[in-house]
């Protein structure tokens, strides 16, 4: 019911859209979102119930390099983020670490990043670029409000050797529905076990809802990346997760399936204080968790054990070549 509004980008085009789609909300003007976003003394925990949306302009930052030993096969990856914050509120997320508001930013300037894009792809004529969109915030929640991915997508199917993956939880399919299917464009599912899933994954869809809607977007022709990330340690976890791995692998089919990424839980140990003051009464936390080198993890056994397990596991599905682990060094607990 609160939307904040640049004066920079009041009269833009997408300011004006969304703003229609809210015309009851009080809206108020600020110079720059970071005003409102990066005030001190913030609550994530209570702003969260409640969330204001912030209508900006990016000046830089637009597509930036992914961390090493991220990504899913290729060695040009970048990332980039529309948005900041996610609709969802998942307890191992790391921007309720990161951020000091729980307010969703929209940079509605979405034809730099298009720019940056198109520079980025020229500048490697002959090499597979990829580029992760989703880091900051859930690709596909805010969809109906942003429209972002029904306007990127356009701008790959010009570009064959770019590869484009969209990270969610959310059961958004629409923009694909209008659109006919492209071969370097990737839809990422992040999944856990059921039982998990609802005990962490506040106001995401549910692992069956994500299922069928990996379902129906295979069937429709697009490409699904399953992504297990993070993988959570607890009682008899093996038995949770390989009914989850059945579950999915049976659900789409071989030729549907891009890639398979999973890798382990993980903060850095800052972030980790944070969340750890907003939710001290959740179990996640009280679990097998040790710092080392600057990180909050599980014992590199635990750790070694899992992704064991996992690659093992895998083998009876799909073929070693798709799957891919996001290395410690790349890892970062939470993205959508």
């Amino acid at each position: 019911n609160t939307i904040y509004i640049e004066n920079g980008v009041k009269n833009h085009p997408r300011t004006q859209t969304i703003l229609n789609r809210f015309d009851q909300a009080r809206q108020i003007s600020i110079d720059r979102y970071g005003e409102v976003f990066n005030r001190r003394a913030q609550n994530f925990r209570l702003q969260k119930l409640k969330p204001a949306l912030i209508l900006a302009q990016k000046h830089s930052g637009y597509i930036l390099p992914a961390p090493n030993g991220f990504g899913i096969g290729g060695s040009k990856n970048f990332y980039f983020a529309h948005m900041a914050n996610c609709l969802y509120d998942c307890r191992y997320c790391f921007l309720q670490g990161m951020y000091r508001s729980a307010n969703y930013i929209i940079f509605v300037n979405f034809e730099d990043f298009d720019e940056q894009i198109d520079h980025l792809i020229t500048q490697h004529p002959n090499e597979n670029v990829y580029f992760f969109s989703g880091y900051d915030c859930d690709s596909l929640a805010l969809e109906s409000i942003t429209g972002f991915a029904a306007h990127i997508l356009p701008v790959f199917k010009k570009y064959t050797s770019a590869i484009l993956e969209f990270r969610t939880k959310s059961v958004q399919v629409q923009p694909f529905d209008r659109t006919p299917p492209l071969d370097n464009c990737v839809i990422a599912f992040s999944l856990m076990p059921e039982v998990m899933s609802r005990a962490l994954d506040d106001k995401a869809p549910s692992i069956e809802q994500r299922l069928k809607a990996m379902r129906t977007l295979a069937n429709k022709g697009w490409k699904i990346g399953p992504r297990f990330d993070p993988l959570i340690y607890g009682l008899n976890w093996k038995t949770h997760y390989h009914d989850l791995f059945e579950k999915v692998f049976s659900a789409i089919p071989f030729t549907a399936i891009h890639s398979v990424s999973f890798g382990p839980l993980r903060f850095p140990q800052s972030m980790f204080r944070d969340i750890f003051k907003l939710y001290p009464e959740v179990k996640l936390f009280s679990g097998p968790l040790h710092e080392k080198n600057g990180m909050v993890a599980y014992k590199t056994e635990i750790e070694k054990e899992m992704a064991d397990f996992c690659r093992k596991t895998f083998s009876k599905f799909v073929s070693d070549t798709i799957v891919f682990q996001c290395t410690p060094e790349a890892q970062v607990t939470g993205r959508a």
